[in-house]
């Protein structure tokens, strides 16, 4: 397997442009196929995540054209399929296509097979389809109960109630958001327990009223939807990820001068810039303007924080490994989610800190973090997860090697970021 080896770096320093949000281009691509009129979608990301959506709304014979910079898609005003066909769709390990599919595609007509990779067949998804059957959806499991693949019936959603489990992963209720106002009557969702990620829920809610749909909801508990479907917006500008974002932002947090990032700012609508605040109370220095971010570090060395990071548990990875650079014990809490992403994050997160010397306690929903005595050169396994690929290249800042296994994972949300971050190396 492919192996990268990052020398030391001793400053970080300059200025980057992010690539379009993960979240957000997907839920773009989806959205703007299911609403009425054409939509030219600018900064979108072109990563694996996108491509696989990409590839299904071409497979279901949605047009899509790209200029440049520019995609436009011509929305179907409605359901994405509307005869008796039948498509089989792969979507690797692209939550963010399978899920939001599997719920559009309960839509209108056809039958689908929906199915990814052995690790999205070990991803729950059994929430999501209790749910849609609630409202009428035809789905079966292909496999195990409650995991992918799954073979999906389009015989239109009903409306009326559904009920949804919160703690699991956000996707679920995103996903049947998505696809509510499509359905023949109102739609009421409640959700079960608290619910996680509750800032990528936003993404969804201000997206799907731009793009013309109406959603209310109460404290994040139950949530109306009115039928009416989607009109574009037009023109789309995708925000820069602000997950990716964090790992540069830490990288200027830690060494410096300082790093700008350009395409987040005071107004995202991304719960991932809340990241920064976590970087200022540590004691970095951060400066918000309304197109980019500015960190620079601080008079005094970065301090452990105690923090619940459920809101925002992709960046919650890169403070874990940010915790190597601070003064103290960094603890990590209600992150259980974290073991089933793309890895068990947790438990991978755990392994490969030990490796470079930090000492790890690992809980159900929690890790902490303390600096190692001394940094050891180590070998980075990635498990196929392109966030541990990203966030173990903060390392080098302590001054030792490391060497990253499998580093072209990123392919799944930044296919550039090795090349990128080290432009930023001086």
């Amino acid at each position: 397997m492919k192996r990268l080896r990052l020398e030391p770096i001793h400053q970080i320093t300059g200025d980057l442009k992010l690539p379009g949000s993960k979240s957000i281009s997907n839920r773009a691509l989806l959205l703007a196929a299911l609403a009425e009129g054409a939509t030219r979608l600018e900064n979108l990301l072109d990563s694996e995540d996108t491509r696989y959506m990409l590839a299904a709304l071409d497979q279901l014979g949605v047009p899509v054209v790209r200029h440049g910079d520019i995609w436009t898609v011509a929305g179907q005003g409605g359901p994405l399929v509307r005869k008796d066909t039948h498509h089989e769709l792969f979507l690797g390990l692209a939550g963010t296509a399978f899920r939001p599919l599997t719920a559009a595609l309960t839509l209108g007509r056809g039958t689908f097979v929906l199915d990814g990779t052995q690790r999205m067949r070990e991803r729950p998804v059994g929430d999501l389809v209790d749910a849609l059957r609630q409202l009428g959806a035809s789905i079966r499991y292909l496999g195990a109960e409650g995991y992918p693949p799954l073979a999906v019936a389009g015989t239109g959603l009903a409306g009326g109630a559904a009920s949804i489990r919160g703690n699991v992963s956000s996707q679920f209720l995103t996903s049947l958001l998505l696809s509510a106002p499509l359905a023949k009557a109102p739609v009421r969702v409640t959700v079960i327990g608290e619910q996680v990620s509750k800032p990528y829920l936003e993404i969804t809610l201000h997206m799907m009223g731009q793009f013309g749909a109406q959603v209310r909801h109460q404290n994040y508990q139950n949530f109306d939807v009115s039928p009416g479907g989607y009109r574009t917006p037009g023109n789309y500008l995708v925000e820069g990820d602000a997950s990716s974002a964090s790992y540069f932002l830490a990288a200027g947090a830690i060494r410096g001068p300082g790093v700008t990032v350009y395409g987040i700012g005071k107004s995202s609508v991304q719960g991932d810039v809340a990241f920064v605040d976590v970087l200022a109370s540590m004691g970095a220095s951060v400066t918000k303007h309304v197109d980019c971010i500015r960190i620079t570090p601080g008079e005094h060395p970065l301090k452990a924080v105690d923090v619940d990071l459920n809101h925002i548990p992709d960046a919650a990875m890169t403070l874990a490994v940010l915790a190597l650079f601070a003064e103290g014990t960094t603890s990590i809490r209600n992150i259980g989610n974290w073991r089933v992403k793309e890895t068990d994050r947790l438990h991978a997160m755990t392994t490969e800190l030990r490796k470079v010397g930090a000492r790890v306690d690992e809980g159900k929903d929690y890790l902490r973090v303390t600096p190692p005595d001394r940094f050891t050169s180590a070998e980075i396994e990635t498990y196929g997860d392109h966030r541990m690929a990203m966030c173990f290249s903060l390392v080098p800042l302590a001054g030792v090697p490391v060497t990253i296994v499998d580093p072209d994972c990123v392919g799944k949300t930044f296919p550039d970021y090795f090349e990128r971050f080290q432009s930023l190396a001086a």
